[in-house]
């Protein structure tokens, strides 16, 4: 089988390491993955990365190699990065290989969004996706929504300008994106995108689904109920998969650095709360990732 990864940050520093071995594992396990973009630099550093890892993946004969799997980007900036914060070590700091993360970071200044930057890494043939963009508000002042409001729109116009789907973030600000999208939905794509690691209510994921939008769910789902309803109600093919590594590590793997390769994870416990084979279910997120992404698989 092959599986799909919608979401992760193997360019984080937090793979600086052992970043080849992670791309192989996930090569092997037949895992194809979009590395999402937070920032200037993690962008760009995620198209790099799919280019290079074609020269990597031919230059190497791998056991049980998986012919499709390969590395995709999508480029944005993240709402918690549209003003003053906090980036974990994770992300940019450092990282001490054990099941204990070193918490060390920096708060950095906010990124004023430049459109041309990023719309020319958007038109790369490796970028398939904008964002990590959306909406972010927790703990944040009414200020910082209204600049993470005009960021949002703005990656909106350039999803429509560069004709690609959007890869939207979400935390406690579901009115507030939903009647933003509504109110750019002229210039939204079809499909739109996704809403990753999603939390919506039911209410939430029927406005979202009128919109076009398929939603994306993460390791969460092996080691909590809470999200059950959710995906018994979303049709099968508006479901995703993904990893959002290297947060949130699936079972058996909790407490551990999450990697694209653990997808496999959640693509079983999907399968199971929707009884259904687990083939079945990878079979239908390849489809997904297709129609939304273009990506074969």
């Amino acid at each position: 089988m092959k599986y799909f990864d919608a979401h992760t940050h193997v360019q984080f520093a937090v793979y600086d390491a052992d970043r080849e071995k992670t791309i192989e594992r996930a090569l092997k396990a037949g895992v194809s993955f979009i590395n999402v973009g937070t920032q200037r630099d993690t962008s760009a550093r995620a198209v790099e990365l799919a280019h290079e890892f074609s020269t990597f993946s031919n230059s190497r004969e791998l056991e049980n190699k998986v012919a499709g799997a390969n590395i995709y980007a999508s480029v944005g900036l993240h709402p918690i990065h549209t003003e003053k914060s906090y980036h974990d070590s994770q992300e940019l700091g450092t990282f001490q290989h054990s099941q204990e993360y070193e918490n060390v970071g920096f708060t950095s200044r906010a990124e004023i969004f430049d459109y041309d930057y990023y719309k020319k890494l958007a038109l790369d043939p490796k970028t398939v996706a904008i964002g990590e963009c959306g909406l972010d508000y927790y703990h944040l002042s009414e200020e910082s929504k209204k600049r993470q409001k005009e960021v949002f729109i703005k990656q909106i116009e350039l999803a429509n300008d560069v004709k690609k789907p959007l890869m939207i973030h979400c935390r406690e600000a579901f009115n507030d994106l939903i009647e933003i999208l509504n109110s750019e939905l002229q210039i939204l794509n079809s499909p739109p995108g996704i809403v990753h690691f999603y939390s919506g209510t039911i209410e939430d994921t029927k406005k979202l689904m009128n919109l076009g939008f398929s939603f994306t769910f993460g390791g969460v789902v092996t080691f909590t109920r809470d999200y059950d309803e959710i995906i018994k109600v979303i049709p099968l093919d508006r479901i995703l998969s993904e990893t959002d590594a290297p947060y949130v590590a699936p079972v058996p793997y909790r407490g551990r650095r999450n990697e694209p390769a653990y997808v496999i994870e959640t693509v079983k416990k999907l399968a199971e709360i929707r009884g259904i084979p687990i083939e079945e279910m990878a079979e239908a997120i390849a489809k997904n990732a297709y129609h939304i992404f273009g990506i074969r698989m």
